[in-house]
C-alpha cells in the first residue's frame, strides 16, 4: 500500500526590520499573497512598541534577543501586536485577495503557553510552549476552510493571562504541531539575504549551516544576540520532523541567496 503523501504547508515568519517599513511590509505581503498552496504567516512586532515604551519612560529591555515583559511591557506590546500590526497586516492581505485571519494564541484556545519560571533572569509575562501547546486540529481546519491564519507574538495560559512569547519560536511550535499532517516549509524572513559570514558584507551569505556548524559559528561569535533564539528553533524545528527550513530577505523569498539550514 502506497504511503500518503501529505500536503505541502509554508509558514512564513517576519521581523520587526520588515514591520518597521511600510513600503518593504507592502512589498512582502505581496509576495507572500502570491505564494501557492496553505500558508501561514507569524510576526512579531517591530520598534513600535519599544518606541512607545521610551515615550512613556518605560525602558525597553532585551536579553538575548528576547524581551523582558512586565505588566507595562506586555499592556504595550498587546495593543501593538496583536492590535495595530496583525490587524494592519491582516487588511493589507485582504486588500492582496488573500483571506487573512487574524490571531492571538488566545483566540479558539490555538495557543496556550505557559508563564516562564523564574530562574536566572525573571522574563515576566513571558509564555513558553510545549509539545502540546499548538491546536493543530483548529488551526488545519482554518486552513482547509480556505483561511490564511496571521499569528502575533501573543499567547495566553488559559487561566486568563495573555503572554509574550518570541515569534520565531512560535512559527517553530507552529511548524513542529502541524508537520504530523502537512510537509512543512519553515521560512525566516527579515532585511538579510541569510546568515551572513561578515555583518558587513550583505553578500557574504553562509548557503548551508548543520548543526555543528552552528555551534562553530556561535562559538565565533559569527552569530550572536538576535539571531541565537531564530537559529536554536530551526534546529529544533528540523529535529521534529520539519521538512526544510530557510533564512532568507523578506523581498526576495524563493531567490537565489538564502541559507537552507540541516541537521547533517
Amino acid at each position: 500500500m502506497k504511503k500518503k503523501m501529505k500536503a505541502a504547508l509554508k509558514i512564513y515568519k517576519i521581523g520587526g526590520g520588515i514591520i518597521d517599513n511600510a513600503s518593504d511590509l507592502q512589498e512582502f505581503l505581496l509576495l507572500f499573497a502570491n505564494v501557492s498552496g496553505p500558508k501561514i504567516l507569524v510576526h512579531g512586532g517591530g520598534k513600535g512598541a519599544s518606541e512607545m515604551m521610551a515615550r512613556l519612560g518605560i525602558m525597553p529591555r532585551l536579553l538575548h534577543g528576547r524581551r523582558i515583559t512586565d505588566a507595562a511591557a506586555l499592556d504595550i506590546v498587546t495593543m501593538f501586536y496583536a492590535g495595530k500590526t496583525n490587524k494592519q497586516i491582516v487588511a493589507a492581505l485582504q486588500g492582496a485577495g488573500v483571506n487573512a485571519l487574524g490571531l492571538s494564541g488566545a483566540d479558539g484556545n490555538v495557543i496556550l503557553a505557559a508563564k516562564r519560571p523564574v530562574r536566572e533572569v525573571d522574563y515576566g509575562f513571558v509564555g513558553d510552549l510545549s509539545e502540546e501547546s499548538i491546536n493543530a486540529d483548529m488551526v488545519r481546519q482554518f486552513l482547509e476552510m480556505g483561511l490564511t491564519p496571521v499569528f502575533c507574538a501573543i499567547n495566553h495560559d488559559g487561566q486568563g493571562q495573555l503572554l509574550n512569547t518570541n515569534a520565531d519560536t512560535i512559527a517553530a511550535s507552529l511548524a513542529k504541531a502541524l508537520s504530523r499532517q502537512y510537509a512543512v516549509e519553515l521560512h525566516f524572513c527579515f532585511e538579510k539575504h541569510g546568515v551572513l559570514a561578515d555583518i558587513i558584507d550583505e553578500k557574504s551569505v553562509i548557503p548551508t549551516i548543520t548543526l555543528v556548524d552552528y555551534a562553530e559559528l556561535k562559538e565565533s561569535g559569527i552569530i550572536a544576540d538576535g539571531m541565537l533564539p531564530k537559529l536554536e528553533n530551526a534546529f529544533d524545528a528540523l529535529q521534529y520532523g520539519v521538512e526544510k527550513v530557510i533564512i532568507e530577505h523578506a523581498l526576495y523569498i524563493d531567490g537565489a541567496l538564502k541559507t537552507t539550514l540541516c541537521l547533517n
